[in-house]
């Protein structure tokens, strides 16, 4: 019998902090960016499900991998930093996962959330999962239907939302699902779902997304088989493996490095060098979007660490120009898209942000946060369902002078700080203390460079 769970509502206490960032120019240096969120998730959820110790360095020390690692303790797995900032983590097997006596909070992070409902739902226990203001109004339904069909019971709030509880599948079957939308999230979920199901278990992807879920699964010891076809391609993963634990060096996050990028690019005299940056393909379209907008962005010692694809990126300051960015690249880069806009509004000309309408369902509607935002600071902008239209004017065309919304999102908030860098005139946010989800150094490393960010009153 399933024992009872202690519900505990979730209040959120991080008080408000109010920055501004100031005109800047000439950010010089070199600067280590925090590991690759996405992969950190993995790395401990994994290692969670697997028979032995896993090792993992790099990895990012940020609130929403934090609360992953919180989780998989409170599944059973015990999960230990060493003083030399290795992270060790002793699984309890596929299928091992134990009952929790508390509710799982995921804080403000979606990929744990969804990767974790995933994990538990073809596991005979009953877990209760919550997060903060900004993730209890997310959708969840999309990765509560493909479980549902696994054999799992979901009860969630109304809109799929949560709080929510799983009652995992006791006979799972195994599962053929089509991703109705390019979600790497969704994937892994089933993929992960699938691990604890008899027989074996195929997503199909329409259109490709990040890809670190098949790579770690078959350094972990899964059996894996992908197969190419006429659109996308089918991922099959065979039930009932087990794991063995590895050793995982997370490189730099690209999501992150965007940012410093981005400052870069759009500040003149600028020459920053970022090492050792995942470059995956499935990563990498903010990279190449910002070379076809003119940034001089060079790949230095390009490598494979641990399966991954790394580079030391070196960006300088350039002149810039607008462009239309190819649907078809939006999984590649969709965090990216808030400080693209950015860039867009000091290039000369315009630039379109097309099929990128899962920007509405992030930690805020980036979409409307961002023309929001950049009206407020003079940019001109035009909205589409599906992205946005920015009609850049060239250096020094950016007003300022202005505060802008977060939303509690974290990308909102470090997009807005780097258009103060490129302004006439500062640009604040009105909250950036959501910025410690993803990228906690992020002002310390922005001005280790030479960029002006203060505290506002």
């Amino acid at each position: 019998m399933a024992r009872q769970v202690n519900v505990v509502e979730r209040t959120d206490i991080h008080p408000k902090v109010r920055l501004v960032a100031k005109p800047s120019s000439g950010l010089t240096g070199t600067v280590s960016i925090p590991g690759d969120k996405s992969i950190s998730h993995r790395a401990i959820l994994l290692g969670a499900m697997a028979v032995g110790e896993t090792r993992v360095t790099g990895l990012l020390e940020a609130e929403d991998v934090l609360s992953t690692i919180a989780a998989t303790r409170l599944l059973g797995a015990s999960v230990e930093r060493s003083k030399g900032g290795e992270w060790r983590v002793w699984g309890v097997g596929t299928g091992g996962f134990h009952e929790p006596d508390n509710v799982i909070d995921c804080g403000n992070s979606g990929t744990g959330a969804r990767l974790l409902i995933g994990a538990v739902s073809t596991v005979p226990i009953v877990a209760t999962f919550t997060g903060d203001r900004s993730l209890r109004s997310r959708p969840m339904q999309r990765v509560i239907d493909p479980m549902q069909r696994f054999g799992a019971r979901i009860q969630a709030r109304d809109g799929g939302r949560l709080p929510l509880t799983v009652r995992g599948a006791s006979n799972a079957v195994p599962l053929v699902y089509e991703l109705p939308v390019p979600s790497a999230q969704v994937k892994t979920a089933v993929m992960l779902a699938g691990l604890s199901a008899p027989g074996e278990t195929c997503v199909v992807e329409p259109v490709a997304t990040r890809d670190h879920t098949e790579r770690m699964l078959g350094a972990f010891g899964a059996s894996i088989r992908i197969e190419e076809l006429a659109q996308g391609k089918a991922i099959f993963v065979e039930g009932h493996a087990e794991l063995v634990g590895q050793r995982v060096a997370v490189p730099g996050d690209p999501s992150s490095a965007a940012f410093l990028a981005a400052a870069a690019a759009i500040t003149s005299d600028s020459d920053v060098v970022l090492p050792g940056i995942g470059i995956n393909p499935t990563r990498a379209g903010i990279f190449a979007t910002l070379r076809e907008m003119g940034t001089r962005i060079e790949c230095l010692n390009e490598r494979l660490e641990g399966g991954e694809r790394v580079a030391d990126l070196r960006v300088r300051g350039s002149c810039l120009k607008g462009v239309e960015v190819p649907s078809e690249r939006a999984p590649s880069m969709i965090d990216e898209y808030p400080v693209l806009s950015v860039v867009a509004s000091v290039a000369e000309g315009t630039t379109v942000m097309r099929g990128a309408s899962e920007l509405r369902v992030k930690e805020s509607d980036r979409i409307t946060a961002m023309v929001e935002g950049l009206r407020t600071c003079g940019v001109e902008v035009t909205e589409y369902s599906d992205g946005l239209a920015v009609h850049g004017k060239g250096p020094g065309s950016v007003h300022g002078d202005a505060i802008c919304a977060s939303y509690l999102d974290h990308r909102i908030a470090m997009s807005f700080l780097c258009l103060g860098l490129a302004a006439n005139n500062p640009v604040g946010v009105d909250d950036a203390s959501p910025i410690a989800t993803s990228f906690p150094e992020f002002v310390d490393k922005v001005t280790e460079v030479g960029a002006a960010i203060t505290s506002a009153p």
